[in-house]
């Protein structure tokens, strides 16, 4: 099922994210929690996707397992790394194993003096523009609530997101956040550029306090001072610091609901039991079929 269709509901969906393993010793032990994922029944499961080798070569394997346990699979495509060729033969792999939702992204630049080579993309545009031409995708994309780190000004952000929504982009993800306010301003602001496919809302349960720093620099958001003091206060107790975290989580996603977003993406980090407890939470908001 398209994804673009499971964001057409007007009852309460959550999806989820997984990452796949490095060596493809760990194979088997990641297609296991994706099965344990897939149980939970997400409203469909994304896996990422590592542009330089490693990662990249089980992306797919793990899709084609997530759909095989009767769940939607996402799997992501990073390009920037890539050359043109091999994204081709990403996008044959996933048509051979009817993965039909993607979600393109550019990825991080490489340090490399000779990048940009011919055979390889600038912006994710471009991949997109490649995937529409290829088959019949669900193309998913990435945003930033507070403007991508990269842009001058977060309008600059918003203009180049609204090229990548009329590139053939059919909803949106937004990078993790930990005030509603910041998500809620940037709607506000998508709304009046004119981009009114989906934005899914992107909540990341910090359950170790070492994940706050790596949280701020993936998102380039501030961390509030009502989760710093969270961390502060249970962070040397894993247990009460993991009860912490998916209560706050789950805080974020009521209040997102309530304000009439029906819809919310959980970086659940490989835990299914996370990911668990959240749904249990939310037993009667999210109700599972």
């Amino acid at each position: 099922m398209k994804v673009s269709e499971i964001l057409k509901t007007d009852k309460v969906t959550i999806s989820c994210e997984m990452f796949p393993p490095k060596m493809g010793t760990q194979l088997e032990n990641y297609k296991e929690i994706a099965a344990k994922m897939a149980a939970l029944k997400p409203s469909y499961l994304s896996c990422t996707y590592g542009a330089t080798g490693g990662t990249s070569d089980y992306t797919v394997e793990i899709a084609d397992t997530i759909n095989k346990c009767g769940v939607t699979s996402v799997a992501h495509l990073t390009c920037v790394s890539s050359t043109k060729e091999k994204v081709s033969s990403v996008i044959e792999e996933l048509k051979a194993h009817n993965i039909e939702n993607i979600l393109a992204l550019r990825g991080d630049i490489p340090v490399d003096a000779n990048f940009p080579l011919p055979n390889q993309y600038h912006h994710a545009i471009e991949l997109v523009q490649d995937i529409k031409a290829a088959g019949d995708f669900c193309i998913g994309g990435a945003c930033y609530p507070e403007g991508h780190p990269e842009a001058p000004t977060i309008e600059a952000d918003l203009d180049f997101l609204k090229e990548k929504v009329d590139a053939g982009v059919d909803y949106l993800t937004t990078q993790l956040f930990y005030d509603n306010n910041t998500y809620y301003s940037f709607m506000y602001k998508a709304l009046k550029k004119g981009i009114n496919v989906p934005v899914v809302p992107g909540i990341m349960p910090i359950t170790r306090a070492t994940q706050i720093k790596k949280a701020g620099a993936l998102s380039g958001n501030m961390i509030p001072q009502k989760f710093i003091r969270i961390v502060e206060r249970f962070g040397d107790d894993p247990n009460a610091m993991k009860q912490a975290g998916i209560a706050y989580a789950t805080d974020q996603i009521i209040d997102l609901v309530a304000n009439g977003v029906n819809h919310i993406h959980i970086y659940s980090m490989n835990k299914p039991d996370v990911l668990a407890a959240i749904f249990q939470n939310l037993s009667d908001i999210y109700v599972r079929e």
